[in-house]
């Protein structure tokens, strides 16, 4: 049956402790005695991966497919499912990657309609067409396209503002930016935000839905991302060791604070969504606050502005707050973490 006609609606299933070592074909136990680990299941795991940049790795190179349309992803060859996938090398658990789908700018609904790529490169299809019915792990994140944080970066930045290749678009041109937190918390921005946050967990369910229905017997991992505006916003009024750009440019002191604050209502609308669908979360929001864009030397988030490892037509591009490797590598060490888990369960 095709996936324009198979059923999308259906119920998500309720999962037993032990689904996933049933569907492997493995005796996993389901009690473990105190100081011992439960055994991770030999046989290979058949996984695919989505996402968008954070899940690419965007900013990060070399990057795949750069023969093809795919390359407009900017996917890294090195983004963190890859390093994730070689953690496990010595705990007897074999990732078989049927898929890496995660393309940068992919909203939430690039996983049930295809995306088109930018400056008029083509289209991908649908990120659910890589799952199969033997597929028993599916993970990545999605969300911060939907809700439009570039868009809320862009209202809150003059800087930004001048820079029409950067993605994004101001909500309201006309408001000017060092007004943003005020736009943002009255009258239409206020709605606008809670209209971005309605749209962004009815996708979400709707994604977790499908994942089950195309892969009916894997377990679903929702990734979150990483915190990038620290607790202590007056970190984010010195450049990193390096850096002549602020990690947040021109956007106003007491907006940075705002900006937390959305991107701590997206972590939890992803997080409610997650255990409302019967899937993990990984929860990197809580995991990070060390590495924000704005700690300096221990920063795992590249400033808005600041050089990444990419060049588009011998010009550099911009992290635009995506995380670096050190971010990378942060971000595969608790999605590793929380896959073990699962797949010890």
């Amino acid at each position: 049956m095709s996936s324009a006609t198979r059923k999308t609606t259906t119920t998500p299933k309720t999962r037993r402790p032990a689904a996933v070592a049933l569907a492997l074909g493995s005796c996993l136990a389901l009690a473990v005695p105190a100081g011992a680990t439960a055994a991770a299941p030999a046989d290979p795991v058949p996984t695919v991966f989505f996402g968008d940049s954070y899940t690419a790795s965007f900013g990060i190179s070399p990057v795949n497919d750069t023969d093809s349309e795919r390359g407009w992803c900017f996917q890294a060859t090195e983004n963190y499912p890859a390093v994730a996938t070689r953690t496990f090398k010595d705990k007897n658990i074999t990732l078989q990657v049927q898929a890496d789908v995660s393309c940068g700018g992919a909203l939430v609904e690039h996983f049930w309609q295809e995306q088109e790529l930018p400056f008029g490169a083509g289209t991908l299809p649908a990120q659910q067409e890589a799952l199969k019915d033997d597929t028993q792990l599916v993970v990545g994140g999605m969300g911060g396209n939907t809700l439009g944080f570039t868009s809320i970066l862009k209202q809150c930045s003059d800087e930004l503002r001048k820079h029409p290749l950067l993605p994004g678009e101001p909500v309201d041109r006309d408001k000017p930016a060092a007004e943003c937190k005020d736009f943002f918390e009255s009258e239409d921005g206020k709605a606008w935000l809670d209209h971005k946050f309605d749209q962004v967990e009815a996708d979400l369910e709707q994604l977790l839905m499908r994942a089950g229905y195309f892969a009916p017997d894997a377990e679903r991992v929702l990734v979150g991302y990483p915190r990038l505006v620290p607790q202590d916003t007056t970190k984010c009024l010195k450049a990193a060791p390096g850096q002549s750009q602020l990690p947040f440019v021109d956007v106003p002191e007491d907006a940075l604070p705002l900006l937390d604050q959305v991107q701590k209502r997206l972590d939890d609308v992803m997080k409610k969504t997650a255990a409302n669908e019967g899937a993990d979360f990984v929860d990197l929001y809580a995991r990070t606050g060390g590495n924000t864009a704005c700690d300096g030397a221990a920063r795992g988030i590249g400033g808005l502005l600041e050089d990444s490892k990419l060049d588009l037509l011998g010009t550099k591009i911009p992290w635009y707050a995506h995380p670096n490797e050190k971010g990378r590598d942060l971000q595969a060490q608790h999605v590793a973490a929380t896959i073990e888990d699962v797949l010890n369960r």
